[in-house]
């Protein structure tokens, strides 16, 4: 099945990861102390798609994703410690939910053309 879809299901993992933990930050924008994250989402493709000993499924994108994760700096940290920028999370969960929907549509595309090869219809 991935060959069917190439790169486009591992992306959609991935970008679903990224949402989690764009939301994971705007969840934690009060707490004192949290550090906003971000997942790169490129290196975390190339880190899922690299051919690696022992590592399948679900543990190569968890591997990935961790791989991939940083510490997002703050433009205005607060005097708690919290580096959260709701507005600038705000703005990166709607591009990203985007980029979701966007391979999604792809993946959705895909599948509708087997389906048609299969029924004829």
């Amino acid at each position: 099945m991935s060959d069917f879809l190439g790169i486009h299901g591992t992306a959609l993992i991935l970008r679903e990861q990224r949402l989690q933990v764009l939301a994971s930050n705007l969840a934690n924008a009060d707490t004192p102390g949290f550090q906003a994250q971000d997942l790169d989402f490129t290196a975390a493709l190339q880190a899922a798609l690299a051919p690696t000993a022992g590592a399948a499924g679900e543990d190569r994108y968890q591997g990935a994703v961790g791989a991939a994760l940083y510490a997002r700096p703050s433009a205005q940290p607060s005097l708690d410690g919290n580096t959260v920028d709701t507005a600038r999370e705000q703005a990166a969960f709607s591009q990203a939910a985007l980029e979701y929907r966007a391979s999604m549509a792809f993946v959705e595309s895909k599948v509708r053309t087997m389906l048609t090869a299969i029924t004829g219809q």
